[in-house]
């Protein structure tokens, strides 16, 4: 499965508190830009590969991704910004934006990962609690972005975000292994596509 996505940009971002800035709202040329990309921007045109059956791949990947450990990751694919903010707002602060909004943070021991892929922008991001970040470096979350970027960029959509899925499942492993987690789930395994 393809689809005519290149040039995907990253960055990676961690919470503490909950509390982080978006400082790339300060460049009005470029938050005029992004407003001009929303507005143009032809779902149909770009989301082509995004079919209920990706949808539960995706899903099941997920699901695998959280097993043997108390970690949730959960995955997010945005059409485009918000209309109303993208003038002010780029995909990091979306993204942590909606870390919040699904309660991401809201994990028995804070260890949510949020993987945030903006087709519009061709932008991908990691979201990490603090549970989880004080055992990652920075340099690490880059590096699964990175790789995850190049695959994107190739068209190989699906594979890459598994891939990805299946990293950060593993990292969680590394850390916050458990045979059984009595917990169960705290996070929807569903991919969530915002239109």
């Amino acid at each position: 499965m393809s689809t005519n996505i290149n040039d995907y940009t990253n960055t990676q971002t961690n919470t503490k508190n909950n509390t982080i800035k978006d400082n790339s709202t300060n460049n009005n040329a470029k938050s005029l830009a992004r407003l001009w990309r929303q507005l143009c921007f032809i779902p149909i045109l770009h989301t082509q590969w995004l079919t209920d059956e990706v949808k539960d791949a995706l899903a099941n990947m997920v699901t695998v991704a959280e097993t043997g450990h108390r970690g949730e990751v959960f995955l997010i694919i945005e059409n485009h910004l918000p209309i109303a903010t993208a003038y002010h707002q780029g995909c990091r602060g979306r993204a942590i934006d909606l870390f919040s909004e699904y309660r991401i943070w809201d994990t028995e021991e804070n260890t949510g990962v949020l993987v945030y892929v903006n087709v519009c922008e061709h932008d991908l991001e990691i979201v990490a609690d603090r549970g989880i970040n004080q055992h990652v470096s920075p340099s690490v979350w880059q590096a699964m972005c990175d790789k995850a970027i190049v695959g994107l960029s190739k068209g190989k959509i699906v594979e890459s975000l598994s891939a990805l899925l299946d990293e950060i499942g593993q990292l969680l492993r590394q850390y916050y292994y458990l045979e059984y987690d009595p917990q169960g789930n705290e996070l929807s395994d569903s991919v969530v596509h915002l239109t």
